[in-house]
């Protein structure tokens, strides 16, 4: 089964760690110079008596700083995403986070203009702290969703780009041509392209935040449920559990080599080699005795 969504997805990969973060670097770079000019415009126009170094300070160190919470923005859509099913809770929690946010980045950049100014042999002033973290924070929302919306908006192409999985429906009309409660196949949806995973392809599944990555030939199709929701929807007789995070296909193991630490480690036919607990290691054995 080869797409060549897939396979473009696949040569992006080795550049992802690259790519992503030069992204986020060149945007603050660019808004810090655009903003120093702006700013410099405006202290020729009001005919302030400020440094020409003054306005490079301010716009760098707010954006250098916000460019350092970016990672944070990133954990946290993680961990409350932005989904119509849970899109009033958690759009509370951002707002919340963007509090802290907010403080951080005031604080930081405040910190690195009045350690400049004290290299120049000048004192840098923050007024008043209240009326200025209000004024601060009214920009620092704005740019908080920013990140929100980007990091949502990118991850959500990446899952339709790699093919997000999910299962199959009862149709309207008529009964469903296989069983709802144990699918034999997931839709797999890609870039303007849709395909059914049968499901004895899979070689196994890992936990990945809120969803479920089923692994098959190399390529991961994430599946938004939860370990033990779908461990409840795959044949038990084909699918064990093997750690918390993990469910295996028995079909593909290829043997198991067990660790000093009474764990073990099942090697599968693509050479890939995934932890089994001591926990389920017993398990596996029963399954893989009675498939055999």
């Amino acid at each position: 089964m080869s797409h060549p969504n897939l396979d473009l997805y696949s040569r992006y990969q080795p550049y992802r760690h690259i790519v992503e973060p030069t992204c986020w670097v060149l945007f603050f770079c660019i808004q810090a110079i655009s903003n120093s000019r702006i700013s410099w415009l405006d202290q020729l126009r009001f005919e302030s008596h400020a440094e020409w170094w003054e306005p490079v300070v301010w716009e760098w160190s707010s954006c250098m700083v916000l460019l350092a919470l970016v990672p944070i923005v990133i954990l946290v859509e993680k961990r409350f995403p932005l989904r119509w099913a849970t899109l009033r809770p958690n759009l509370l929690w951002h707002l919340l986070v963007s509090i802290p946010f907010s403080l951080l980045h005031v604080a930081a950049m405040v910190g690195i203009r009045k350690l400049f100014y004290f290299s120049q042999h000048r004192e840098y002033e923050f007024s008043d702290w209240l009326h200025e973290s209000g004024y601060e924070y009214l920009k620092d929302i704005h740019t908080y969703f920013f990140i929100l919306i980007a990091v949502a908006s990118y991850r959500l192409l990446i899952l339709r780009w790699q093919g997000e999985a999910s299962l199959l429906q009862e149709p309207d009309i008529g009964k469903p041509v296989e069983p709802i409660e144990r699918p034999e196949r997931f839709l797999v949806r890609t870039l303007g392209k849709e395909f059914l995973l049968p499901a004895a392809e899979i070689e196994w599944m890992q936990a990945w935040g809120n969803y479920v990555n089923l692994h098959v030939r190399g390529h991961d199709y994430p599946l938004r449920s939860t370990m033990a929701g779908i461990e409840q929807r795959v044949d038990p007789k084909r699918f064990v559990r093997i750690h918390r995070s993990y469910i295996a296909n028995v079909d593909f193991i290829k043997e198991i080599e067990p660790q000093e630490s009474g764990d073990a480690k099942a090697v599968m036919r693509d050479g890939h080699q995934i932890p089994v607990s001591r926990k389920y290691r017993d398990q596996l054995k029963k399954v893989m005795r009675s498939a055999s």
